[in-house]
């Protein structure tokens, strides 16, 4: 009789919950590859998270502005995407919103005040990065510049956890952290039928889509916020006010690279609507779905509606 079947975990981490489930021959194999992926989210939660003092990042917000700082080529690399995917977006993405976003606390729903975001707004900027190739190292050309990999570090995570399990011959799983998921394959025959949530509804989907091999982010104002006198204060924050972006409730994006859907589903919610899926239409890998502020769902051009199939 034969062993093989789905096996699966999920655990707290990176302010959210990972999950890992694959198809595997061997039970004993298909275990040491999920804690293996499990232990590469961990390791790279210690580079990057801002709430680790020793964390590499925590040391380049604590000495760039000062002098210019080595990086390890791992996080050089995603920083410099990062830079390129705020160049592609006209800004909407940017890692030095956390100059701002450092002030909100969403579990004891404390934020900044006006003179606090009027005064940090002056360091969102990514342009105040440097990067210099030959040495490996970035500068912070502004004091008060902080960076933050948020909006692209679970899409990094899931990502890399499917390169792992596809060096190790898995044919079939998704790797999920928070919004973020990458799909190896199809499941078993039949496409994954990924849900997007409903934004105002806990527990319910709105869309579901069906994928294969592919990535797919979804940037909500329901991850990690609060509510005070009818105003939804959240972490997704637009570079050109300091505030939590408005005008959407939802942007998922569908694409090859969960590096960058991450990126992108941030970009959209922050443009909005019609800018975002322009942006979309400029790149002929991705697609997106977008939930408006009033619930309305909207399609990129290369997405069929429900009901027009």
């Amino acid at each position: 009789m034969s062993l093989a079947d789905w096996m699966g975990d999920a655990r707290p981490m990176m302010g959210t919950e990972v999950s890992v489930h694959l198809w595997s021959d061997d039970p004993e194999i298909g275990k040491a590859l999920l804690d293996e992926v499990f232990q590469e989210a961990a390791r790279i939660d210690r580079l990057m998270s801002t709430y680790k003092d020793d964390s590499e990042i925590s040391q380049i917000n604590r000495l760039a502005a000062d002098s210019a700082v080595v990086v390890g080529q791992e996080l050089f690399e995603l920083i410099r995407r990062s830079i390129e995917i705020s160049h592609l977006t006209d800004g909407a993405f940017d890692i030095t919103y956390d100059s701002v976003g450092q002030h909100y606390d969403f579990r004891k729903h404390l934020r900044p005040d006006d003179g606090t975001v009027a005064a940090e707004l002056a360091n969102i900027d990514y342009r105040f990065l440097q990067l210099d190739d030959s040495k490996n190292t970035i500068r912070f050309l502004k004091k008060g510049v902080r960076i933050n990999l948020g909006g692209i570090a679970k899409g990094y995570v899931v990502e890399r956890g499917i390169d792992m399990l596809r060096e190790h011959g898995v044919r079939n799983a998704v790797v999920t952290a928070g919004g973020d998921s990458r799909l190896l394959g199809d499941r078993r025959g039949r496409p994954w039928m990924i849900g997007i949530r409903d934004p105002r509804v806990d527990g319910e989907v709105a869309i579901s889509v069906p994928l294969e091999d592919e990535a797919i982010s979804t940037s909500g104002d329901y991850e990690r916020f609060f509510d005070e006198d009818g105003i939804r204060y959240h972490h997704i924050i637009h570079p050109g006010t300091g505030t939590p972006a408005g005008g959407v409730h939802s942007a998922t994006v569908f694409g090859p690279d969960a590096v960058v859907t991450d990126a992108l589903s941030t970009s959209v919610f922050i443009l909005g609507v019609d800018k975002g899926l322009r942006l979309i239409a400029m790149l002929p890998e991705y697609e997106s779905i977008v939930i408006d502020a009033n619930g309305q769902v909207y399609y990129s051009d290369g997405l069929a509606r429900p009901d027009a199939r």
